[in-house]
């Protein structure tokens, strides 16, 4: 891209959300699936974003705030999975007893945190997420979890479009390359919410703790 269509793309795409009153923590899909290696969806870079979540996990727990996890599971026949599952036949293993479709002990839910069992990318789609939100009165999902060019993404724009504002720690998400991770950070960002550092959204969530003491 030329210089000058770089700084257009810039001046267009340059704007910001913010965060609004009542935050709510949404860890997306960090299973073993992804951070066990020799399995199918394996990514080092969900790896090292699982670690960088804990602290992340812990401010928002201090905060008070609501902390939502979601993983893929199927019914053992994959018809619950369409489509999907016939692109990525790698995701008929996820069926309940698979220790792979569990979420990774180094953030796992405490047992007053919901966890939402997903057949398709976006968090959103075809769960109780929404109603859920809108009645614990969240305005604003910080968004963790793998991977970036899939889920996170999908939940970015279903996000935004049921009117929420949409924060990414960009330490927290995780894909299994590079490219589509910094390619979707980059459009994210640009288009549907704002990416952060996860140091300043844990800021952001100390200052809330000590605001409610």
């Amino acid at each position: 891209m030329s210089d000058s269509r770089e700084r257009n793309y810039v001046g267009v795409f340059d704007g910001k959300v913010g965060f609004g009153t009542k935050p709510a923590l949404l860890i997306i899909d960090f299973t073993l699936a992804y951070t066990t290696p020799g399995s199918a969806f394996f990514g080092e870079g969900v790896v090292s974003a699982v670690r960088d979540t804990v602290p992340l996990l812990a401010a928002a727990r201090a905060a008070g705030i609501p902390v939502i996890h979601t993983k893929v599971m199927y019914h053992a026949s994959g018809a619950d999975g369409g489509w999907f599952v016939r692109k990525v036949p790698a995701l008929r293993k996820l069926v309940p007893g698979e220790p792979l479709a569990e979420i990774d002990p180094a953030v796992a839910p405490l047992p007053s945190e919901v966890v939402i069992v997903k057949q398709y990318p976006s968090p959103f789609f075809g769960t109780p997420l929404a109603p859920m939100l809108a009645t614990l009165g969240v305005d604003t999902l910080i968004l963790a979890g793998c991977s970036t060019s899939g889920c996170v993404r999908a939940g970015a724009l279903d996000g935004v479009q049921h009117g929420y504002r949409v924060i990414v720690p960009r330490e927290c998400v995780g894909d299994r390359h590079d490219g589509p991770h910094d390619a979707n950070l980059f459009d994210i960002n640009a288009k549907y919410g704002d990416v952060l550092g996860r140091d300043e959204v844990i800021a952001h969530l100390e200052g809330l703790r000590d605001r409610a003491r």
